[in-house]
C-alpha cells in the first residue's frame, strides 16, 4: 500500500467515528497523475447524488492535476466530481448515518492497493475549538513522553 495523498486537516477538524475504503472511477491520465503524487484532498468531501432511482457516492473538490505527459486535454477539470465504488449494503448504511445530525463523510487518504487507486474516508463529527485544543495538548504530551523515553530519563 502506497499513500498518494493525505488529508491531515481532517483528523484535526473532525472526530473520526468509522472508516471505509472505496474504489474511485478515474480516467487513465488521472490514475497516472495520482500515482505521480499530483493529488490534493484539502477541502474535499463525499456526497450522495441521486442517479437512476438510487443515490451514489461522489468525491467532490479533490484536485488531481492533469498528467503532464498526456498532451492537450480538452475540457478537463482537475476538481470534477468522481464516483466512489462501494457495495450497495455500504451505501445504504452510509445514507442512514449521513441523516444523523452532525455527521459528515470526510476523505482521509488516497492510496494504491495492488494497481488500484482507493480512497479511505470516514464518518466524522466536527470538533469544537476546545476539542481541538485538547487534541493539541494530548499530542504535545505524547511527544514529550516519547523524547523522555528516548533520552533514557524515564
Amino acid at each position: 500500500m502506497t499513500v498518494l495523498a493525505l488529508n491531515k486537516r481532517a483528523r484535526y477538524d473532525y472526530e473520526v467515528l468509522e472508516t471505509f475504503s472505496a474504489g474511485l472511477v478515474l480516467s487513465g491520465q488521472e490514475v497516472k497523475s495520482a500515482k505521480a503524487g499530483q493529488v490534493s484532498l484539502k477541502g474535499s468531501f463525499v456526497v450522495f447524488r441521486p442517479t437512476a432511482g438510487r443515490s451514489e457516492p461522489y468525491l467532490l473538490n479533490a484536485f488531481i492535476s492533469p498528467y503532464r505527459y498526456a498532451g492537450k486535454l480538452e475540457g478537463y477539470q482537475p476538481d470534477q466530481a468522481r464516483k466512489l465504488l462501494l457495495r450497495q449494503r455500504e451505501i445504504k448504511y452510509l445514507l442512514g448515518k449521513k441523516e444523523e445530525k452532525g455527521l459528515t463523510l470526510v476523505p482521509l487518504k488516497l492510496y494504491t492497493e495492488r494497481s488500484l487507486v482507493k480512497l479511505e474516508f470516514a464518518i466524522a463529527r466536527g470538533k469544537k475549538t476546545f476539542d481541538k485544543r485538547q487534541s493539541l495538548k494530548e499530542r504535545d504530551l505524547k511527544r514529550r513522553l516519547q523524547s523522555i523515553k528516548q533520552s533514557g530519563r524515564l
